[in-house]
């Protein structure tokens, strides 16, 4: 590979530097172990089924997003926007009254809090939507349900509807976050579409590879470490270039820099082929019980036919952590299931089972937006999750600003080169 730039991993991070770099007229190419692009986005086929892997979407309201994406290419499917929470022996809809305010009635009705929880949703609505994004991560920082008491939030409320909402995007069952990020999550759920791609989430990676240059990825290409401008392979193969940057996950970028990595969240998440839908409608399901293994449960052929054989549903169950082995941990789950949706449960049939120590990681206090792109050495530049909050945004925003200034850096230095 003769590059300005070598890219390690084909993550969403890294496709957006190398696509950056090389709209700005450098030759960049990417390294990667996997055989595929997308680091830890991916959807898996299976009998006719597309499995994505572990609980994904796509935030359409990402500014990042919007801007790198073509969304009408991916064929978004939305979620419905709320939630149904199973609440003692029955399911109850929560609704963003601001999309759907016919279903005010039935919002106030439901038993997930009181009426002046439901006012205060308003109120934090209109708290997460102030100012940018940057004046949200330099607000004073403490844990959401911190943040929630403060608000004056019941603990009705926070265990029917913000842990199992909110902590399932955090892999985090105690909700014990950033409020920096959880308002960040709150913006985005106000302002835009939860969406799948309608052939599943490797979309995403997979529409951002296209647009590189021919060969600009070299997959099963494992770096064993870095040294001074040079890349060194496993094989034992080595490749230099003028700049190096790290764009993998959190773990591998600390293994490459020899720092300590972040702590990480898991989630075990079953996957079930089902004569039909246990529900009509593109809805998520919620855990609001405050008991079983399940936090979440999704139905992603409800929103697009491609994920399931024509005749069958696909149904996909989440729960936090994997320290319990799926084969202990599913018994548990289908007697939960079989009491939201009876005797049915017992003809679904289990199709995989993903256990994901490494969902996440950790995003408890402090979490700070990256305020620039970081340069390490001279020819050694990292974004990514290591120097970002986790999500797509900002897996985007991270390798699109690393790739700015280090066009700026190399342009620079031509100019200081000439005679």
């Amino acid at each position: 590979m003769d590059l300005d730039v070598i890219v390690i991993g084909a993550g969403l991070t890294g496709l957006a530097c190398t696509l950056r770099l090389q709209q700005g007229g450098l030759r960049a190419g990417i390294i990667e172990a996997a055989d595929r692009p997308g680091g830890r986005i991916a959807t898996d086929q299976q009998e006719g089924f597309l499995l994505d892997r572990g609980f994904q979407v796509l935030q359409t309201w990402y500014p990042e997003a919007r801007q790198l994406l073509d969304y009408a290419a991916l064929d978004l499917r939305p979620f419905y926007p709320g939630a149904l929470v199973r609440v003692g022996n029955r399911f109850h809809r929560v609704s963003d009254i601001w999309r759907h305010p016919e279903r005010l009635p039935e919002m106030l009705g439901s038993p997930i809090g009181s009426l002046g929880d439901k006012l205060r949703l308003l109120a934090l609505r209109r708290r997460a939507l102030q100012g940018s994004i940057a004046d949200l991560y330099a607000r004073p920082e403490m844990t959401a349900t911190r943040l929630l008491d403060e608000l004056g939030f019941s603990q009705r409320i926070q265990e029917r509807f913000f842990k199992p909402f909110f902590a399932g995007v955090f892999f985090e069952p105690d909700l014990a976050v950033s409020s920096r990020a959880f308002e960040f999550v709150f913006r985005a759920f106000a302002l835009g579409d939860t969406a799948l791609p309608a052939r599943g989430m490797a979309e995403i990676p997979r529409q951002l590879s296209t647009r590189l240059l021919p060969d600009s990825i070299r997959f099963g290409a494992r770096v064993e470490r870095l040294l001074d401008g040079e890349v060194l392979l496993d094989s034992g193969e080595r490749l230099r270039a003028r700049a190096i940057v790290v764009a993998t996950d959190g773990t591998e970028a600390a293994r490459l820099l020899g720092v300590a990595s972040k702590p990480m969240r898991g989630t075990t998440c079953f996957y079930y082929a089902a004569p039909r839908p246990p529900f009509d409608g593109p809805d998520l399901v919620l855990n609001g019980t405050g008991h079983g293994p399940i936090n979440s449960l999704l139905c992603p052929s409800n929103l697009s036919s491609a994920y399931a054989p024509a005749g069958q549903s696909l149904v996909t169950v989440n729960c936090f952590g994997t320290d319990a082995d799926p084969e202990t941990l599913e018994p548990p789950v289908r007697v939960q299931l079989r009491d939201w949706y009876g005797e049915a449960v017992d003809h679904w049939r289990r199709l995989a089972v993903y256990r994901l120590p490494a969902a996440l990681p950790v995003q408890a206090p402090p979490v700070t937006a990256p305020a620039r792109p970081v340069r390490m050495k001279d020819w050694l530049w990292v974004c990514g999750e290591s120097m970002a909050p986790p999500s797509i945004h900002w897996a985007l925003s991270s390798g699109s600003q690393t790739a700015e200034a280090l066009i700026d850096a190399l342009q620079s230095e031509r100019l200081a080169e000439r005679p």
